[in-house]
């Protein structure tokens, strides 16, 4: 059988230029190296439970309420209104046990286009993980839609700010295949907007934070490992920091 040797060192070489690459990029910003801009909530997440075929995953499957820190953010970023990539970051605090981080970017619903990070102006809209998980030998992408009963999101930061003062907006998660439409199975509801510095501190871990039943796959999965862990080791943050409610560090 041949050896698989060179490969893994391949492999931990990319790595490592990876990581040095992002940390140099990291310092060079002076502030997280993907999305720097944003704005961060505490929150809920409401999950009702699987509208089809279960997922093996409890989180997603069976209802539950959970607490929750969520970030809006531009890639970019781009100023005010201006098309960019828009980021979603969501932190479901589950007690004593590792919190679930879930990432996801603007992009499109349909099973083509959902592998892809698309820029749009407007906050509410699909956001797809983009990499896909794999739970037992099922293959899933999550996403965060608009939901038609929310209050606008707006076009910025600042209209984001302003519709969390106003009312509660919210967004609907789902679940796909690859090819199969979403199945919503829950809400994430935006709530108060944290300070500043707790944004700036916040480091989430979209590889290590998963929930049992649930591990991220493809090229995708071993690039965002690799950058967020560089990012966040540069500046200084764990993969949980923010505190057991998203509001310390």
């Amino acid at each position: 059988m041949p050896s698989t040797a060179p490969a893994r060192t391949a492999t931990d070489r990319a790595a490592v230029v990876v990581e040095r690459a992002t940390a140099v990029l990291t310092r060079l910003r002076g502030a997280r190296l993907l999305h720097p801009a944003g704005r961060s909530f505490t929150g809920e997440v409401v999950v009702w439970g699987r509208s089809g075929p279960p997922t093996g995953v409890a989180l997603i499957d069976d209802p539950g309420r959970y607490p929750a820190t969520v970030r809006l953010s531009k890639g970019v970023p781009t100023p005010g209104s201006w098309p960019d990539v828009l980021g979603l970051a969501v932190r479901l605090h589950l007690g004593a046990e590792r919190p679930y981080d879930l990432l996801v970017s603007s992009s499109a619903a349909p099973p083509v286009l959902r592998h892809l990070p698309l820029p749009r102006r407007r906050f509410a809209g699909t956001y797809s993980s983009i990499m896909s998980f794999r739970t037992g030998r099922r293959r899933l992408f999550v996403a965060a839609l608009a939901d038609p009963d929310s209050p606008d999101l707006g076009r910025s930061l600042a209209e984001v700010t302003a519709a969390s003062r106003a009312d509660d907006p919210s967004l609907v998660l789902a679940v796909a295949s690859a090819v199969g439409p979403w199945r919503p199975f829950g809400r994430i509801r935006i709530d108060r907007q944290l300070d500043a510095r707790t944004d700036a501190t916040l480091a989430f871990d979209p590889i290590g934070n998963l929930p049992p039943g649930m591990r991220a796959a493809g090229p995708m999965a071993w690039v965002r490992e690799h950058t967020y862990r560089a990012s966040r080791r540069t500046r200084g943050a764990g993969g949980q920091s923010g505190g057991s409610m998203g509001v310390t560090v």
